[in-house]
């Protein structure tokens, strides 16, 4: 019976293309959406939530555990989609895992027993049949979509490793800090490989403690967490202009789709929270204009949103809906506020954990 559900729902849908929904344990409706709550590191609480943009679903707050009968572990890092598959990078529990459409785990590799992989997995993208992981500890791997087979490492390149970006068959990689005599000591670097021969090419001098980073159109997209800046510090790399760094202004949070930049500039006083709340600008960059909007992007967003302290945003590039996470921290909830392509709001859903850090869609 679900297997004939499924091939309807694609046959209608799309042309009869359906996704791989084997081992389902959910009877779950064509066009999807899930969310990966971080959780608190050192609580095993992270947790995939399922969303259906329709409405022919409910939410489910953490549709691995209902899937796999056991929690995703502790701290999920990155979650990407790749060839009608899910991968998720867990940090603490340090591993990679390949899901189908369904959430069902394919296959999974640990790096716990891995001397060099050992100080844990951070960020992930994705290219030409391989996943790409940058781990703490200053490596990058080169691990096989299909089997999860670590084919190759990179060692030695940079100290501890975040934000990963693919970009005209280069590998973009923040190098962001080291700890040396109990300090930390912020580094001012992105580090490029070139995929084609898995080898180093050049190193980019940015903005302090670089950290998120994001493609579209020839563009590598990076916040560095510059804690003496007023707030993260938003650039620009130019792949096609000899990887011109050029400062945006600033932004917590971005999401780009169509030469668009969605921003997110959340300000926290964490020294006085939880009283003190944030201080959110919602505002779009166009990239091929190099303009900044005057005003946000958002219509009728419910006032909370202005104080909440935003986690996530992220664009569903079939329709261009846009999704805001916020975060009450540790042993609260976050929620997830969705938009129309045109910013008008529509609703406000209940994430099922703490954190939500990233999404993907199926459509």
């Amino acid at each position: 019976m679900l297997a004939l559900s499924v091939s309807f729902s694609s046959c209608s849908d799309d042309d009869g293309q359906s996704w791989d929904d084997s081992g389902s344990k959910i009877e779950l409706p064509y066009v999807r959406a899930y969310f990966l709550n971080e959780g608190t590191m050192g609580q095993n609480n992270a947790g995939i939530a399922f969303y259906a943009p329709n409405k022919d679903n409910d939410v489910i707050g953490d549709i691995y555990k209902a899937q796999n009968k056991a929690s995703l572990g502790d701290t999920g890092q990155d979650m990407i989609e790749y060839e009608d598959y899910i991968y998720v990078s867990v940090y603490g529990s340090n591993y990679l895992a390949k899901l189908n459409a369904a959430c069902v785990e394919q296959a999974r590799v640990s790096f716990v027993g891995d001397a060099d992989l050992s100080a844990g997995i951070r960020y992930i993208a994705a290219h030409d049949g391989y996943i790409y992981a940058s781990f703490y500890g200053g490596v990058v791997a080169k691990i096989n979509a299909n089997t999860l087979k670590v084919e190759k490492k990179l060692t030695g390149y940079g100290d501890n490793l975040e934000g990963v970006a693919i970009c005209n068959d280069m590998l973009y990689v923040a190098n962001a800090y080291k700890i040396e005599g109990g300090n930390y000591i912020y580094h001012t670097e992105v580090l490029v490989f070139d995929l084609n021969a898995f080898s180093f090419k050049e190193t980019l001098t940015v903005a302090s403690n670089p950290n998120n980073l994001t493609e579209d159109n020839d563009k590598v997209f990076l916040i560095s967490w510059d804690y003496s800046a007023e707030s993260r510090v938003l650039q620009m790399i130019d792949s096609k202009n000899n990887n011109k760094v050029t400062n945006l202004g600033y932004a917590t949070h971005v999401a780009v789709e169509n030469d668009k930049l969605y921003c997110v500039d959340s300000r926290v006083d964490y020294s006085n929270w939880p009283e003190t709340a944030a201080v959110n600008t919602f505002y779009t960059y166009d990239v091929k204009l190099s303009t900044k909007s005057s005003g946000s992007f958002l219509k009728n967003a419910p006032e909370e949103l202005s104080t909440a302290v935003i986690y996530m945003i992220a664009v569903n590039d079939s329709n261009g809906d846009i999704y805001i996470g916020t975060t009450g921290h540790s042993n609260v909830n976050g929620d997830i506020y969705r938009f129309r392509n045109d910013g008008t709001y529509m609703e406000k859903f209940d994430c099922g954990g703490q954190n939500p850090n990233s999404a993907v869609f199926f459509n």
